[in-house]
């Protein structure tokens, strides 16, 4: 049975029951916690939430909630009253762990800082509505704590979750449930968005010498004459035997053309109901890996399209598609809830599309998967988001963003997971194997591969099985819970 943390909400906090209470849930889900809510006036909990601690219920830890934060988080951080309270701390104290200060007087704890805000604030992405953005709909984080002090990096939100954890620890209570199956202390998994498995012969050579200069000119030469391709699952397959492990492969339903790439409408050349790619698809599910949708361009814009072109994937590949990765990570730019709303109207089990496309890290700032909040409905989406912290080119094509050795980056991140006990979930395109054609492309998934394959306490799944494992956690727990709903429940004393 799970361990129960038996929690008392102030009263007070009743017009933001919904975001408080769906905060609490996804903390105590993610540190693995079955929760029981008790009456304000109960005479003796593990945790309080209050807006004052002398009247708060005795407790192992009072943590001190600020309404004027929940107000309003967007209004009062764009005004400037709060002035982006999570970044702005932390800009000074460099970690979360130096924010949560806790103080203790006669057997109880206290945090005065709302670091239940601060997780509210940083997973539903209230800093990505004041920056502007470019292309694609792309954040530009430039001259931001999360860039210039490296905090997309450290998940923070996850972050807060693990220090309470081992803070209610400290406090007596029992540990919370493992978030990973047979004893492992992380979780690690790839997928690959399938782009450009079919070259075009007298494109490719230009982009190669774009990107190589004078020293692409034998491979560009090679991909002229067909000596060279793209077309590497068997390869990728075969690396990733190595490490015992298996990805996904992120296929587009949506068969595009040059002629709508020129005219900016970037979706992928290739037909997935080719004989060619119905073979592939059926070998590669054959062997365990995962298909995913890797959807449109414009997916977003049409419910019925989105579905469709999931539907389509699934017969030409003759398996379920659970799992998707947006193409070009393109949410609605404007609204990327209405999105994250369209993939439980489509039915898909989890999405793994909440990144930046400049900067490593995790674009909501925690490495456990969570549900994500819908502001308008004031209620969860109900397809699992699972965060991707590294894609390929964060660390090539934009490196000017994230300065450092690609080895030394990787281990921060993965030393990161590792203290949180969450997943690496990663990015890397199925055209970049060649080492000729992307130089240290591949090879650098593959050390870090070795490197999480070496450490031993790693569990490698696809990321449809990590997601079905936390989707499995997450009922267990809240079946074995009573309380933090989204309505106030009716007193009793």
């Amino acid at each position: 049975m799970p361990t129960h943390v038996r929690i008392a909400l102030d009263p007070a906090l009743a017009p933001w029951r919904p975001e408080v209470t769906w905060t609490w849930r996804t903390l105590l889900t993610g540190m693995g916690y079955a929760w029981v809510e008790e009456p304000w006036g109960s005479s003796d909990v593990d945790l309080a939430y209050a807006t004052d601690p002398a009247q708060a219920p005795t407790a192992r830890l009072v943590i001190v909630a600020r309404p004027e934060h929940w107000t309003n988080p967007v209004a009062q951080l764009l005004a400037g009253i709060v002035r982006s309270p999570t970044w702005e701390h932390l800009r000074f104290q460099g970690e979360l762990a130096e924010a949560l200060q806790v103080t203790r007087h006669h057997g109880t704890a206290l945090i005065e800082r709302d670091i239940i805000f601060d997780a509210f604030w940083l997973l539903t992405g209230q800093e990505e509505r004041q920056h502007p953005r470019g292309k694609h709909g792309y954040s530009d984080l430039s001259g931001s704590p999360g860039v210039e002090q490296g905090l997309l990096r450290k998940a923070l939100a996850s972050g807060v979750g693990t220090s309470l954890e081992r803070e209610l620890v400290a406090c007596g209570l029992a540990p919370g449930m493992r978030r990973w199956p047979v004893g492992k202390t992380m979780a690690a998994a790839c997928g690959h968005d399938v782009d450009y498995p079919e070259v075009v012969r007298w494109l490719e050579p230009l982009r190669i010498l774009a990107r190589q200069g004078r020293r692409g000119l034998k491979p560009a030469l090679d991909v002229a004459l067909g000596r060279r391709t793209h077309w590497h699952f068997a390869s990728w397959m075969a690396l990733e035997q190595r490490f015992q492990s298996r990805s996904a492969f992120y296929f587009v339903a949506r068969q595009g053309s040059l002629f709508e790439y020129a005219r900016g409408l970037p979706d992928t050349f290739y037909d997935v109901n080719a004989p060619r790619f119905r073979l592939l698809l059926r070998e590669l599910a054959a062997e365990g890996w995962e298909i995913g949708l890797h959807a449109s361009y414009l997916a977003y814009t049409s419910a019925e399209k989105f579905g469709a072109e999931r539907a389509a994937l699934a017969v030409a590949s003759n398996t379920p598609v659970v799992g998707n990765r947006h193409h070009y990570w393109h949410l609605d730019p404007a609204d990327p809830e209405a999105t994250l709303l369209m993939h439980e109207q489509v039915g898909l089990t989890y999405d793994a599309s909440l990144t930046h496309d400049r900067y490593l890290g995790w674009r909501r700032g925690t490495t456990w998967p969570f549900y994500p909040w819908h502001s308008g409905l004031r209620r969860p989406v109900r397809t699992l988001q699972v965060p991707t912290g590294w894609m390929d080119d964060h660390l090539f094509g934009h490196h000017v963003n994230n300065p450092g050795g690609r080895q030394a980056l990787l281990g921060g991140l993965a030393d990161r997971v590792a203290d949180q006990e969450g997943c690496l979930l990663v990015d890397v395109h199925d055209y970049v194997y060649d080492d000729a054609l992307f130089p240290d492309w591949a090879a650098t998934y593959a050390r870090l591969w070795e490197t999480l394959f070496s450490r031993g306490d790693v569990w490698f799944a696809t990321p449809a099985e990590l997601a079905a494992h936390w989707v499995a956690r997450a009922k267990t727990l809240e079946q074995a819970s009573s309380g933090l709903s989204a309505s106030w429940p009716v007193m009793t004393i």
